[in-house]
């Protein structure tokens, strides 16, 4: 069974680093909306457009989806 992206991000929590997956990583842990169980980038892309004000920047994201991509391959 494939991992979901939010099981891959969860993996690159860290509380002690400021680097920008880990954070965004530590923020989706807290967001109860976030959709848990989505593989799809166009649905994540959207939900975190209109509802992740933690996200700085969706590049953050772009780098996240690249590392979970790999790590799926």
């Amino acid at each position: 069974m494939i991992k979901t992206f939010y099981e891959y991000l969860m993996t690159q929590r860290n509380p002690n680093s400021y680097e920008p997956v880990a954070e965004f990583a530590n923020n989706a842990f807290y967001d109860q909306a976030f959709p848990k169980q989505e593989t799809s980038f166009d649905i994540l892309s959207k939900y975190l457009e209109e509802n992740a004000s933690y996200l700085p920047t969706m590049t953050v994201f772009d780098e996240a989806w690249s590392m979970y991509l790999a790590s799926i391959s």
